[in-house]
């Protein structure tokens, strides 16, 4: 399964800092259980990839294949 295949599968996702000074992205669906832990400047790296990826995606630009 790659970026751009369609999958039926519903998932719950959520942010948010921890108490021991880390961002936690959290996964939760059927059968899938995932805590991911980053520290803040880690956190920083995958939200500015977050922005420049919904930005092409609002422009209707392809993204470039690395």
């Amino acid at each position: 399964m790659g970026i751009n295949s369609e999958s039926d599968i519903t998932a719950n996702l959520q942010i948010g800092p921890t108490d021991q000074g880390m961002v936690r992205i959290y996964i939760q669906g059927e059968g899938v259980d995932l805590p991911m832990d980053f520290d803040p400047d880690e956190a920083m790296e995958i939200a500015e990839e977050l922005i420049a990826a919904a930005e092409v995606a609002r422009d209707g630009a392809k993204p470039r294949r690395r």
